[in-house]
C-alpha cells in the first residue's frame, strides 16, 4: 500500500546516473513491532509482507556472482523475518560484511531470545534507531516505554562488546529529527549523545548517523494532514547542495524489496519507482545477474531533495560536515 501524496517533478531534481555496485540493500518485510511516526515504510505489528526462501535464495545468488560485499539488511523489523539468520549465516560465509537495521526493543521480543548473542558472534554491525538520547522524545516518535527498551537493549549490546574500542563490534546509532525540519549538524549532535549517553547510562556506541526525514509513506501523510508539505518541500529544495549529488547512496547501492523487485533506493521503494531497466519494467534482481549497472540512469523526484539538502542523507548519515 502506498501513501498518495502530492510527489510532483515540482522542482525537477537533478539527472543522476550509477557508479559501481557496492552495497544491497534488501528489505525483508514491512511487519514490524513498532509504528514509529517518521517511518518512511508505513511499517507496523499489521504488516505481513515478508521475503520468502525463495526470494532469499536469489538474493544470495545474486550476492555471489556479482561480488557485493556489503549486505544492509531492513524492514520493519527485519529479523522477524523467519529466515533472517539463515541470510546471515549464509552471507558471512560468503565473506559479505552484514549491516542489521535494528529498532533495539526487537532484543525483547518473544521469539528473539539469543538475538543479541548471535548477532555478535556474526560479526554482524548493528545500526540502531535511537532518534534522541531524551525519554520523552523517542517515546513521543516511537509509542511508550520504547526508550526504556532501546537502552536495556544498548546495555545488551555493549555487555557482548558492541560500540567497545577494539572489540570490532559497531554499534551505530541513528538520529531523525523531531518533525518538519532539517537534521543539526552530526558532529555536533554525536558529541551530545556520547555525553548524554554515558554520563547517564554508561552507553558507548560507534558513531552517529544523523537522518533527515523523508517526505513518504507515514511521515509524508503526517505533514499533509498538518498541511506542512509544501513547506517541507521548499524547505528542501531550498537547502539543496549540489556538492551533495556526488555521494548520494544510491550511486552505488541497490534497493531489493519483500517480492526481490529492484529499485535505486528505499525510498524509491516505498513510492514504487521501479529501478531502471531496458525490457524489463518491473525488474526482479535475477535480471540483474551479469549485468553492469555503471552509468544506468537513477530515477528521480522532488522527494531526492531529502538527500541533498543541507550536510546531506543517506542510510551512512550524512554527507557532508
Amino acid at each position: 500500500m502506498h501513501a498518495t501524496l502530492p510527489l510532483m517533478r515540482r522542482y525537477g531534481f537533478p539527472a543522476i546516473r550509477r557508479r559501481r555496485l557496492e552495497t544491497l540493500q534488501v528489505n525483508l518485510g514491512y511487519r514490524c513491532n513498532q509504528s514509529c511516526l517518521h517511518c518512511h515504510v508505513n511499517a507496523g505489528p499489521n504488516r505481513s509482507e515478508e521475503m520468502s526462501a525463495q526470494t532469499i535464495t536469489d538474493v544470495l545468488a545474486f550476492i555471489e556472482v556479482a561480488g557485493v560485499k556489503r549486505l544492509d539488511l531492513t524492514g520493519g523489523a527485519p529479523e522477524l523475518n523467519p529466515h533472517f539468520r539463515e541470510l546471515v549465516l549464509r552471507a558471512r560465509e560468503l565473506g559479505v560484511q552484514v549491516i542489521d537495521r535494528c529498532n533495539l526493543t526487537i532484543l525483547e521480543e518473544p521469539g528473539q531470545e539469543g538475538l543479541a548473542e548471535f548477532l555478535a558472534g556474526q560479526r554482524v554491525e548493528v545500526i540502531a534507531s535511537l532518534p534522541c538520547y531524551q525519554e520523552d522524545n523517542v517515546d513521543r516518535q516511537r509509542g511508550s516505554g520504547v526508550f526504556e527498551r532501546s537502552l536495556r537493549s544498548l546495555v545488551r549490546l555493549n555487555a557482548l562488546g558492541y560500540g567497545r574500542s577494539g572489540s570490532g563490534l559497531e554499534l551505530s546509532l541513528v538520529y531523525n529529527p523531531q518533525g518538519a525540519v532539517l537534521p543539526p549538524p552530526q558532529a555536533q549532535l554525536e558529541a551530545d549523545y556520547r555525553r548524554e549517553l554515558g554520563e547517564r547510562y554508561g552507553i558507548a556506541f560507534t558513531r552517529l548517523y544523523v537522518l533527515a526525514n523523508m517526505p513518504i509513506q507515514r511521515f509524508g501523510s503526517t505533514l499533509v494532514s498538518k498541511g506542512q508539505f509544501n513547506d517541507y518541500m521548499m524547505r528542501l529544495h531550498g537547502a539543496h547542495r549540489s556538492e551533495n549529488l556526488d555521494a548520494v547512496m544510491c550511486r552505488s547501492l541497490i534497493s531489493v524489496d519483500w517480492r526481490g523487485q529492484v529499485y535505486d533506493c528505499d525510498f524509491n521503494q516505498m513510492l514504487d519507482l521501479p529501478l531502471g531497466l531496458e525490457g524489463r519494467a518491473r525488474p526482479q534482481l535475477s535480471d540483474l545477474i551479469g549485468r553492469d549497472l555503471r552509468g544506468n540512469p537513477i530515477a528521480v523526484r522532488d522527494h531526492c531533495y531529502g538527500c541533498t539538502a543541507g550536510q546531506g542523507s543517506s542510510c551512512g548519515g550524512a554527507l557532508h560536515d
